[in-house]
């Protein structure tokens, strides 16, 4: 099989799912809204117009995959990384600056005048 008929293929696959996906949005709507909330009955194309907008609003447009974060490899997590890194003691000053700094003031990891942690 050459590359225009395996993309072609691929083609016809994503415009018989996002077909799927309408209808099933259309019979959806059709089915509940009229009756719960007395709404006009929808066709195809305003219930792909309804996937495209809820893709949009809810679904980020997969901004991973298209915008090269999907290209980044993986190697798990670059902050346990790092922290798994540090000494005790850059952990500890670490969490001491995290929590002053982001408003928890000096109730949390607060070290009393002899130096001993409270």
């Amino acid at each position: 099989m050459n590359r225009v008929t395996h993309a072609l293929r691929h083609i016809a696959l994503a415009l018989v799912a996002v077909a799927g996906f309408g209808a099933i949005i259309m019979l959806l709507w059709n089915w509940l809204m009229p009756d719960v909330f007395r709404l006009e009955c929808i066709n195809i194309w305003q219930a792909l117009g309804l996937l495209a907008l809820a893709r949009i609003l809810f679904g980020g447009m997969g901004a991973g995959r298209f915008m090269g974060m999907g290209m980044m490899k993986h190697h798990g997590n670059p902050i346990r990384e790092k922290w798994m890194q540090m000494t005790p003691e850059e952990r500890l000053e670490f969490m001491k600056n995290r929590y002053y700094h982001h408003g928890f003031g000096y109730g949390f990891m607060h070290e009393d005048k002899s130096g001993k942690q409270e």
